[in-house]
């Protein structure tokens, strides 16, 4: 009998060999599934940690450090955070989102890394052209992206993110160019030119022989399909300082495509799930599907390695990010960033992860004690006992 609330390692480690005898799973997926099951288990090793203060002891096991794991994901999500709080401006900020068209949906799938970075690319140069414009901003603008593929039923929805502080450098880098109030850009126009730069992308990824067009349709059907339409690109209302904004990107950079959290229930090879349904005002409902589907669901999701889903764009770029963002500050009469003007620290529990580990965890016992490492624990060797379960994931294609 399973836990009232499961972990997907649980869905993953029971149904995981139903899962792959049925639908197979490429070596990526399959690395993905393996790291997930053996996660904070034996399989991996860990340590003893003993309190200063008491006789208490716990044992700790070590992470998979998977970026799909939804274990793993609260401490990257805390380090990262703490690495941007300084690089924050006293201004408002810009929330948009670029959105693939449906039809586009299995080139992604079939073509993940050409199609993900088109994604990435064509939202950003469209940021960037159309903020340069003198007839809109006429400035050099900044800006974070993130790219989900994942909808809150967990099917394929590919979409990017774009954080953007409200305003740019002038293009003779004397002044900082603000927007007007509680407008950024014409959604429209974004919309138009997003669409020309990704098809234009795909054409010549094409004709360059790079892309595998789906089975059920030739690439030049699809393109005169979604071009008809204008594609989504929403605005939404600007949100405050940095604060704010550290506390909304922690919702976003390091998000997986469901996390334990959201799980409520694991039985008769069902799962039952949250998710929120945007369609009728954001309502929360509860969805039941079959582990196999979850698993299904939840691998479409799974990057190419290597492939980058956090960018930086314009000013903010890293190859000159430390220059400009000093003239930023300077145009914005902020000469010295200091963490109070991003956060000071973000707990833990303010994360949208139930899983960060504190970096100096006191004893749960006595309350006053620091728990240190008193003995390393070795994985076991593959074969052995503890390692059954998951050397089934292993590829053996």
């Amino acid at each position: 009998m399973t836990r009232s609330r499961p972990e997907t390692a649980e869905v993953f480690r029971m149904h995981g060999d139903e899962f792959l005898a049925q639908y197979g799973a490429n070596a990526v997926q399959r690395k993905t599934l393996r790291a997930v099951v053996r996660c904070r288990t034996a399989a991996l090793g860990g340590h003893v940690e003993a309190c200063d203060r008491c006789d208490h002891r716990r044992i700790a096991y070590n992470s998979c450090r998977n970026r799909h794991c939804p274990k793993c994901q609260g401490p990257a999500c805390a380090q990262w955070l703490e690495a941007r709080a300084a690089e924050l401006l006293p201004v408002p900020y810009f929330h948009l989102v670029f959105t693939l068209p449906t039809a586009l949906g299995p080139l992604a799938l079939g073509n993940p890394r050409i199609v993900y970075g088109l994604l990435l690319q064509a939202a950003a140069e469209t940021l960037l052209e159309v903020a340069a414009d003198p007839k809109h901003l006429g400035a050099e603008i900044g800006f974070l992206s993130v790219l989900h593929t994942w909808g809150q039923n967990l099917l394929h929805h590919p979409h990017v993110h774009c954080v953007v502080p409200a305003g740019g450098i002038s293009p003779d880098g004397t002044r900082w160019v603000r927007c007007r109030k509680g407008f950024f850009l014409p959604v429209r126009i974004l919309s138009r030119v997003f669409r020309g730069k990704f098809v234009a992308g795909l054409k010549r990824a094409a004709a360059g022989g790079r892309l595998t067009p789906p089975a059920a349709a030739s690439l030049e059907h699809l393109l005169d399909q979604v071009v008809r339409h204008d594609w989504v690109v929403y605005a939404k209302r600007p949100f405050g300082g940095p604060k704010q904004v550290l506390k909304y990107l922690a919702r976003y950079t390091h998000r997986v495509a469901i996390s334990n959290r959201r799980l409520i229930a694991l039985r008769e090879g069902k799962v039952a799930f949250r998710w929120k349904d945007y369609a009728h005002g954001g309502r929360s409902r509860t969805m039941t599907l079959a582990a196999v589907e979850f698993i299904r669901r939840f691998l479409l999701h799974v990057l190419p390695t290597g492939f980058m889903k956090i960018r930086h764009y314009g000013f903010m770029a890293n190859r000159f990010r430390a220059a400009k963002w000093e003239l930023c500050r300077r145009l914005l009469h902020v000469p010295t960033a200091t963490v109070e003007d991003g956060a000071a620290s973000i707990p833990g529990e303010a994360l949208p992860f139930g899983d960060a580990e504190p970096r100096a965890p006191r004893c749960p016992h006595c309350g006053e004690g620091r728990l240190h490492v008193v003995l390393e624990l070795l994985p076991p060797r593959i074969g052995s006992a503890c390692l059954a379960a998951t050397i089934l994931y292993e590829d053996t294609s």
